[in-house]
């Protein structure tokens, strides 16, 4: 018979059996303790499990890391400057043959009168207009006689108009030309409209830069004309909503009307480059702008 082993022999033994490598040292010691079988399988597989994950975690933390991409500050908000006045789009022109109807106005020798010869002086300046690519409206094409305020309106009735108003004077230097403009006056209000008697306030500085650009015009052509605009009261100019001037011929007391009407053209001509040199200096008023 063999001599019973020992204790410790036997334990040495089972040790030796399930030795692993000496990477998992621990688990014979987990074996020797614990021995039901199905139990110790369980516990090495997850020791095992999790040996491997601690290799591949120390490995991929070895690998070299790409920088982080920068972080993009927020945009920061940016003051918006408000933007820069700009010059209206100027193409109608309102052309306004004074009087008219039962209202002749001036007369003159052989016959002559102002309503009749307006009418052919309109169509002089309207062909100028147009030649440069002006859109010309008529306050009256024949002997019609509309109200004053009734020539405001058409062009009141556009945005970004100019309006001219044609007259011949009864007595003046015979030859000359002269371009009026309204006086300059505080604008009246009801409420938060502005008066129609006082619409022309805002367009005051407007109306001297127009007259002044004809006037200088007409005064090169016309010996004796002013070279600036005169100021006058005329009815129609003070209704109007939009740069208005007045430009009279003197005079139907000539013994000729031949006179008269070899200065149309002249006059037709320096209207015409008045009204296109005036245009890139047209810009709304502030008080008219915010209310459009």
């Amino acid at each position: 018979m063999r001599e019973p082993r020992s204790q410790a022999v036997f334990a040495t033994e089972r040790l030796q059996e399930c030795a692993l490598p000496s990477r998992f040292g621990i688990l014979p010691v987990v074996h020797n303790l614990i021995r039901p079988p199905l139990f110790r399988i369980t516990v090495t597989l997850s020791a095992i499990a999790l040996l491997i994950a601690a290799r591949s975690y120390v490995s991929t933390a070895q690998l070299p890391q790409k920088p982080a991409a920068p972080i993009a500050a927020p945009p920061f908000p940016v003051a918006q400057l408000p933007a820069a006045p700009q010059p209206i789009n100027l193409s109608v022109i309102v052309l306004d043959p004074a009087h008219g109807g039962t209202d002749p106005g001036a007369r003159g020798a052989q016959g002559i009168r102002e309503s009749d010869l307006l009418l052919d002086l309109t169509v002089q300046v309207r062909r100028a207009l147009e030649a440069q690519g002006f859109q010309v409206l008529q306050t009256r094409a024949g002997n019609e006689g509309p109200s004053f305020d009734d020539r405001s309106t058409l062009a009141n009735a556009q945005r970004g108009a100019l309006f001219v108003t044609l007259h011949i004077s009864s007595t003046g230097i015979p030859g000359t030309v002269r371009g009026y403009v309204s006086p300059d006056a505080p604008a009246a209000t009801i409420g938060t409209m502005l008066s129609w008697d006082h619409a022309q306030n805002p367009y005051a500085g407007l109306s001297r830069k127009f007259g002044d650009a004809v006037q200088g015009l007409l005064a090169q052509r016309f010996k004796g004309s002013p070279n600036n605009a005169q100021t006058a009261s005329i009815r129609q100019l003070r209704t109007t909503a939009a740069p208005a001037i007045a430009v009279e011929l003197s005079s139907v007391s000539v013994q000729d009307r031949s006179e008269l009407d070899q200065m149309m053209p002249g006059v037709a001509d320096a209207i015409a480059r008045g009204v296109a040199a005036f245009r890139p200096s047209y810009v709304l008023p502030t008080e008219v702008s915010s209310q459009r």
